[in-house]
């Protein structure tokens, strides 16, 4: 379990994701790297990976061909910033909100607006995750908790403060790149216990 709070921007050491297996990626990092043991969770990018391997300033973490299918990781080259986050300490402060780090798909960001000092990110969606987003309500964005600003027919806008343009790697994506997202997981409880009712009563 993760809160959608990035503690750090690593950058991409190593690659391979075109193997038939071992794919993996290595990346240096420093806050996320402290205290990290063979077996624990990181969050990369928003998606829940296992340390594989340990070095003085680096991490690695395997990739499964569902990670490859549902992310943007595959996508990653040498040097690339990617956001990093530990597992949920037993109880530790919850900043953000529920993030499993299961990615759900992913989006593109279409529009990245001024405003302030802010930035305004417009971000469009596969049709299927449309009805679990809604305004005011969160959504963690390559494993960022953020508040969704605005619902279009295709998307929804997100708000980054000043702060948050620094501390992820959102603050430097342009038009055209890929987000992983990860939708509320309450929405798809409320949806699966629904459908279980509606099945029921069907069958009365």
């Amino acid at each position: 379990m993760f809160t959608g709070i990035v503690e750090e921007v690593g950058a991409v050491r190593d690659i391979a994701v075109d193997r038939e297996q071992d794919n993996f990626i290595a990346i240096t990092s420093r806050v996320a790297r402290e205290g990290a043991r063979i077996g624990d969770s990181i969050a990369v990018n928003g998606a829940c990976l296992t340390v594989t391997h340990l070095g003085d300033d680096w991490f690695r973490v395997g990739l499964s061909p569902e990670t490859l299918r549902r992310t943007n990781l595959g996508r990653l080259q040498i040097g690339d910033g990617v956001n990093l986050e530990r597992s949920l300490a037993f109880g530790g402060r919850m900043g953000g909100h529920y993030v499993q780090g299961h990615v759900d798909g992913v989006g593109e960001i279409v529009a990245v607006t001024p405003d302030g000092d802010s930035k305004r990110v417009r971000i469009r969606v596969p049709p299927a995750l449309l009805p679990y987003i809604v305004e005011k309500g969160y959504i963690a964005v390559d494993g960022v908790s953020l508040t969704v600003a605005e619902l279009h027919d295709d998307g929804f806008t997100v708000a980054l403060i000043a702060y948050t343009q620094e501390a992820v790697i959102m603050g430097r994506q342009t038009v055209g790149a890929i987000v992983n997202l990860e939708v509320d997981i309450i929405a798809k409880y409320v949806e699966r216990l629904l459908s279980a009712y509606r099945y029921m009563e069907e069958r009365r």
